[in-house]
């Protein structure tokens, strides 16, 4: 199974390469999979520094929301663990 997460393109650089928002980490993507040209302000699935596909804002938030709701989950389950052992 691979993971793939929404991330906003704020830069395009040389070489088909962007600099993309991902909850507010920004990092280097390499545009060179996507079937279509990637602008500043589009959404695009990355997954290990590459630009899969481009989605719309809709889906992209929505997938955000349920993404930052599984890292609260796993970091209330990290924390029971660590009350229930210390």
């Amino acid at each position: 199974m691979c993971l793939a997460i929404p991330s906003k393109v704020i830069e395009l650089k040389e070489n088909n390469m962007a600099v993309v928002d991902t909850l507010g980490v920004k990092r280097e993507a390499s545009l060179d999979l996507l079937d279509e040209k990637a602008d500043i302000g589009d959404w695009v699935l990355l997954h290990i520094g590459y630009a899969m596909s481009k989605i719309d804002e809709e889906s992209a938030r929505e997938s955000l929301k349920l993404y930052e709701q599984i890292l609260e989950s796993m970091r209330e389950e990290d924390e029971e663990i660590l009350n229930a052992n210390g």
